[in-house]
């Protein structure tokens, strides 16, 4: 059966991007990554992909009046490399409407909180700032609805006392690693379907869409 080929957005240092190609590696992954594209050609994780021998793109927003025209020439890019899936693996710009309408149900990102609490940025500040107990990471579909797609899943880890936005920023961060790999391999495997503003996981018994670390 023919891998899922994946091609994956990032603006820096891009470690969920390192993520995805350390679990593509595996012979049983069922997909691989196509190339990288980065709106920043400074981005660490161009180097990082390319010592893993896959493609890479630098797509530099700054040479773009209109994010549509920018958005276009990275779609452009993608389906030259026959992609099937993009993710967003710390890509810091804001799409137009036009991608995610173009790759609708085929454009995944990781976001730093359970979802649908603290969207856009400095989500560990305001994690903090509310006093939760609880936060985390999500990997949802992709909508114009900024940090607003249908949730795939979510990994939850537990805010301590005295944290920084640091601490909990990395701790978390661990937890988008594992994630992030887990729900590629499952749409890999056409086990996700997406139906309206819901996401069902074949095979997967709900609960298993939840992670906790450490494990209760």
């Amino acid at each position: 059966m023919a891998k899922l080929k994946v091609g994956i957005l990032i603006s820096g240092r891009g470690s969920n991007m390192a993520a995805l190609i350390r679990a593509a590696e595996a012979p049983d992954y069922p997909a691989e990554i196509a190339c990288v594209v980065s709106n920043v050609a400074a981005a660490p994780g161009l180097q990082i992909a390319e010592r893993a021998g896959i493609e890479t793109e630098i797509v530099s927003h700054r040479d773009y009046s209109e994010r549509e025209s920018f958005d276009r020439t990275v779609s452009a890019v993608f389906e030259e490399h026959g992609v099937e899936l993009v993710a967003l693996a710390g890509f810091m710009r804001i799409l137009s409407p036009w991608f995610p309408q173009r790759w609708a149900g085929r454009l995944i990102n990781v976001h730093p909180s359970l979802l649908p609490a603290f969207k856009g940025l400095h989500v560990q500040r305001q994690a903090l700032d509310a006093g939760v107990r609880l936060s985390g990471c999500t990997v949802h579909y992709v909508t114009g609805d900024l940090d607003g797609g249908p949730i795939i899943a979510q990994a939850a880890v537990p805010v301590l006392p005295g944290d920084t936005e640091k601490a909990l920023s990395e701790r978390i961060l661990r937890q988008e690693h594992r994630l992030y790999p887990m729900v590629v391999r499952w749409i890999g495997e056409g086990r996700v379907t997406l139906s309206g503003s819901h996401v069902d996981v074949a095979g997967i018994p709900p609960g298993a869409t939840l992670l906790f670390s450490p494990d209760p």
